[in-house]
This record gives C-alpha cells, sequence and structure tokens, in this order.
C-alpha cells in the first residue's frame, strides 16, 4: 500500500462518509454468497416507494484480476475489470454497460507517495476525457478534476480541492460545479475507543448566494452497534442506528424529520445486508 495523498475523491470523502453513508428513506435488502470456486454473487433489492428495484452482481477474483458483471431489473448489463497493481501502483479498470453504446470506459489509477492520479477515456469516436490529480502527501494535499467532451469541444467540469490531516482531524476545501459552488467540510476523531466522531460540511452556492450547513456525529454504543445524527440549517434532523447482529452481516434502521413540520410525518428507512 501506498501512503501518499490518495486519489481526487479522497479529498473530504471521511466527512462525506460520515455525513451521509447509511441514511436512507428506502427499504433495501443485500445477500452474498460465495462459491468454493472463489466467485461472489450480491443480490440486492431495493424498495423506493412503489417501485422496486434488483440487482445482481456476480465478481471473479483471479489473482490480480477482478471481473464484475451486474443485471439489473432495466435488463442493463455492466461489466468491469480491474487490474490491480500490474506495475506497483498502478490499477487499470475496463467497464462499459450494455445497451449503452457510449459507455465503454478505460481508466487508469496511479498512486505515489507523493502523487495521485486517476485519467479515464471513453471508448468511443468522440470520447470523454477525464483526468485528475492529486500533490502531497498524507498530511497535505492540493489537486484537481477535469472533464472535457471532445464530441462538442467543451469542459464539462472542472473542479479543485486541497486538504489537510493529522492523526485525528482532517479538513478540505473544494472549489465545484465550474467553480459555482464552495465546498468546506470537517472530520474530527473525538475519541477512537468508543469510535465518537464529529463532521461538519458547510456548502456555498455564488450564483444566489445561498448557505447549506451540515453536522453530525457518530457513536459507538457497543462493539457491535452504532448510532449516527445530523442535523442541517433547513431544520431537517436525521438518526442511523446500525448493529451487526452477526459476524459482516448489518441491521440499519435509519430515520428523517423536518422539525419546521412535524406534522408532515418522518420518513423512515430500512437496510439488511446478509454475508455468511
Amino acid at each position: 500500500m501506498v501512503k501518499g495523498p490518495g486519489l481526487y475523491s479522497d479529498i473530504g470523502k471521511k466527512a462525506r462518509d460520515l455525513l451521509y453513508k447509511d441514511y436512507q428513506a428506502d427499504h433495501k435488502f443485500t445477500i452474498t454468497t460465495y462459491s468454493p470456486t472463489g466467485v461472489t454473487i450480491t443480490s440486492s433489492g431495493v424498495k423506493k416507494g412503489e417501485v422496486f428495484l434488483a440487482d445482481v452482481n456476480t465478481q471473479l477474483k483471479r489473482n490480480n484480476i477482478t471481473t464484475d458483471i451486474k443485471v439489473d431489473t432495466n435488463s442493463n448489463l455492466s461489466t468491469a475489470i480491474t487490474v490491480d497493481e500490474p506495475v506497483p501502483g498502478l490499477k487499470t479498470i475496463i467497464s462499459f454497460k450494455v445497451p449503452d453504446q457510449r459507455s465503454g470506459k478505460i481508466e487508469l489509477q496511479y498512486l505515489h507517495d507523493y502523487a495521485g492520479i486517476c485519467a479515464s477515456v471513453g471508448v468511443t469516436a468522440n470520447p470523454i476525457v477525464n483526468f485528475s490529480g492529486v500533490l502531497g502527501t498524507s498530511i497535505a494535499s492540493i489537486g484537481a478534476d477535469v472533464s472535457f467532451d471532445t464530441k462538442t469541444g467543451d469542459f464539462t467540469k472542472y473542479n479543485a480541492g486541497l486538504s489537510f490531516s493529522n492523526a485525528d482531524l482532517i479538513a478540505s476545501l473544494t472549489l465545484n460545479d465550474k467553480g459555482n459552488t464552495l465546498n468546506a467540510s470537517y472530520y474530527h476523531i473525538v475519541k477512537p475507543l468508543t469510535n465518537t466522531l464529529v463532521g461538519a460540511e458547510v456548502i456555498h452556492s455564488f450564483s444566489n448566494y445561498a448557505n447549506t450547513i451540515l453536522a453530525g456525529t457518530q457513536y459507538s454504543l457497543d462493539a457491535l452497534t452504532t448510532v449516527k445524527a445530523r442535523v442541517n440549517n433547513l431544520g431537517t434532523a436525521s438518526a442511523v442506528i446500525q448493529h451487526e447482529w452477526r459476524p459482516k452481516s448489518f441491521f440499519t434502521l435509519s430515520g428523517e424529520v423536518d422539525t419546521k413540520a412535524v406534522d408532515k410525518g418522518a420518513k423512515f428507512g430500512l437496510a439488511l445486508a446478509l454475508k455468511p
């Protein structure tokens, strides 16, 4: 493992996971099984209102090559082939989706002690080219993320960000949406023994001068049960309780309520993940 700044997608990731991961208002069921030949099959279903969506993902690992094949209820077939470290620090990913003919993509990721680079290009006549790079160390880093559409000759995305971290604190600042949105995030490990975390995110829009503030926390009641809570400046409060009722199998219950309109009722989500 290379201990460096990571990829651009890693900037602010821990704060995003704390504030957004496992919060949902849907009902989700996931079961994973393993075959003696090394094939992993994961079946999942999600109920969104009156709509039920399902998919089956098959994963096969051979040496440093991982193949993922997913089929969903909309008859989409997605395939990803990952070659991990043909040379130290390098990862190659080839992916495509049927019947989307423009979905084919080749991606290269390279991790170094002082840099993290990710480049991808679509496998079409006029592809979309994406490049992101981060320079620095595991303590401080700066990076950019750019996408260019060769068909229209336009930049579809250009973002920039920086991150600072030490043993128990991570702070990041990113400029997104072609310079229209500024995101600042904060992640702090308060007590490692009880997995007590706090985090916050501030989003400022330059187009309408609106600010969104989100703050959250996490605490482990015991070795198997974790609770999370968050609230934003609009008065929306959410909570999650997750219990590992058997190794690698989780039961997650989440809820959300608008404190400014309690009469509208609360939203609840349920997720069950089973692994042998």
